[in-house]
């Protein structure tokens, strides 16, 4: 398909003619709008073209190869483990987000000042029992959910070629969410958290050769301390939000591309 300019065309006139509700009317003036100074339509048109070409090398589903019904209704809840784990992603990273304007990543005082903010949330901030236990809940949801998510794919065998390269990052985004969960398991820094991150450390200083300097990076030292804190914080709200999405939209688009792979 070209990108050459086109002829100009009296689109306020045919949007006269159309009879058209005021939802449409303003989503295709929009949508013109757009077109006459992005060329969004043309470039839209490429990605479904390139999408078809695409689909055109990848093996038929299950479904298509014998012609069978889609609707596998005693399959579903086992192929809805992916999108129930971006949802729960979705719902953690909001409430985490909301969470951020109120927590303080400071070890300073006794108790320490993300323990008192901690407190702050959980006893005195309106709906903020509720909100820490939104967070953590899915959180909870999402290692559960991404966790079975894997063991479908395995045991459906959907890891197989040509959709190996998609198994692969799954098991990265899998390895991420569990450091997630481990990150914001250390910022509350109360008792649960002092000691997980002490076993934290100590399972870096067991790395062969690069140990202490595993142990530097991730956790500041030794010994637990303000940058321990700082680095999980940073981790936690700052990296690991932007790969995981990014990741997670490259998984989504791979399937989006070759389709879901029904059991066999």
């Amino acid at each position: 398909m070209s990108l050459e300019p086109k002829d100009e065309y009296d689109h306020g006139e045919w949007l006269r003619e159309k009879d058209l509700t005021p939802i449409e009317s303003t989503f295709l003036t929009t949508l013109m709008w757009m077109d006459k100074r992005f060329r969004i339509v043309d470039y839209l048109e490429i990605l479904e073209t390139l999408y078809y070409r695409v689909n055109l090398q990848m093996p038929k589903s299950h479904t298509e190869q014998y012609g069978l019904d889609n609707k596998f209704w005693y399959w579903y809840p086992l192929y809805a483990l992916g999108s129930f784990s971006t949802l729960a992603y979705a719902v953690a990273a909001i409430s985490g987000a909301l969470l951020g304007f109120y927590y303080s990543p400071s070890t300073a005082g006794d108790p320490s000042a993300a323990y008192n903010q901690l407190t702050f949330i959980m006893t005195d901030l309106n709906f903020g029992f509720m909100l820490r236990s939104i967070h953590r809940w899915s959180a909870q949801v999402m290692v559960a959910a991404v966790f079975l998510h894997m063991l479908r794919v395995y045991f459906t065998g959907a890891y197989k070629e040509p959709r190996e390269v998609n198994w692969i990052l799954g098991i990265i985004l899998i390895s991420l969410t569990l450091v997630f969960g481990y990150t914001g398991y250390l910022l509350p820094w109360d008792q649960l958290a002092f000691w997980a991150g002490q076993i934290g450390v100590e399972m870096s200083l067991s790395v062969p050769l690069i140990g202490e300097w595993v142990a530097h990076l991730l956790f500041g030292g030794f010994s637990l301390s303000q940058a321990t804190l700082q680095r999980m914080y940073i981790l936690h709200v700052f990296l690991l939000p932007f790969v995981v999405t990014t990741l997670v939209a490259v998984h989504i688009g791979i399937v989006w591309m070759q389709g879901i792979a029904e059991p066999h």
